[in-house]
């Protein structure tokens, strides 16, 4: 059985020391993937303050923007984003947030038959100034790294 881990070379770099994903037979596992934008590394949405400091966020453009880098993993690895059949998301301001994510949500999984099952957590931080991460699974369409 193959545990072929994957560096995806149209996502953002992952900001630790693990793969974007990982197939272990026909299952295709994602590490965390965040919004950040793989040419800038920068996070769609932020606003700052004079000193730099984040002080507010759109989680619109970030959830338009962690599906695209969700997307590209899964591409990147032979999956296709019919494959995924879990997502746990966690957000960072879910009272603020869950609303205008769960509408984004809708855009991408219009049929709640047919989306991945899906679980939502409020959290306090991630380890990056962003407001919304995913942890996915999906099918995998291949044995090998694509």
């Amino acid at each position: 059985m193959s545990r072929a881990g994957i560096q995806a070379p149209g996502a953002p770099r992952p900001v630790g020391r693990y793969p974007h994903a990982r197939r272990v037979g026909e299952l295709l596992f994602l590490s965390g993937i965040g919004p950040r934008d793989p040419a800038s590394d920068r996070v769609p949405g932020n606003r700052h303050d004079a000193e730099g400091r984040v002080v507010g966020h759109d989680i619109v453009l970030q959830t338009h923007a962690v599906m695209a880098n969700v997307r590209a993993v899964l591409e990147d690895a032979g999956a296709r984003w019919e494959d995924l059949v879990d997502v746990t998301v966690f957000l960072t301001d879910m009272a603020g947030d869950f609303t205008a994510y769960n509408a984004v949500w809708a855009e991408y999984f219009p049929d709640p038959a047919s989306a991945p099952c899906r679980t939502t957590l409020g959290i306090d931080a991630l380890p990056t100034p962003i407001a919304i991460e995913l942890k996915c699974v999906a099918r995998a369409t291949s044995d090998g790294d694509a």
